[in-house]
């Protein structure tokens, strides 16, 4: 996601595959979710509040949590989820940068035999010599 200072309840529903009506109902339900609002009353989302509904919706929809559930967790593990977001961020910059070495060496790993994955792996590890600062930069 390339940082906007701003984005509209359109673009935040269709980032987390849920109805703007769950969005809403969530702003409600959680404190730690609270859009700007412009003239027409439009709501319009920060990067921390996307993160947030990240959050939210992994605690509700894929571990199953009661809305109660999460808001306990999220009050008693503030710290700790801001740090997971971060990383989770950082995770997917890497694997985009993965996926992007794999798609310049023209094949997946997943298919070459031991030998041509040796030398793929070396080849590999060159390119990424090239990009070894932003490597470097984005995990540390």
């Amino acid at each position: 996601m390339s940082e906007k200072m701003y984005y509209s309840m359109g673009e935040v529903a269709e980032m987390l595959d849920v109805a703007p009506s769950l969005i809403r109902f969530w702003e409600k339900q959680f404190d730690c979710i609270a859009p700007h609002k412009n003239k027409k009353g439009n709501r319009l989302f920060t990067p921390d509040d996307i993160r947030n509904l990240k959050t939210i919706y992994h605690l509700v929809k894929e571990r199953g949590m009661t809305l109660a559930g999460a808001q306990k967790h999220l009050k008693a593990n503030k710290i700790a989820i801001e740090r997971d977001a971060r990383l989770a961020e950082r995770l997917q910059s890497i694997r985009a940068l993965l996926l992007e070495v794999r798609e310049e060496m023209g094949a997946p790993i997943e298919t070459m035999d031991a030998q041509t994955e040796e030398e793929t792996v070396e080849e590999v590890v060159e390119a990424a010599g090239d990009n070894l600062g932003y490597i470097e930069q984005t995990l540390f």
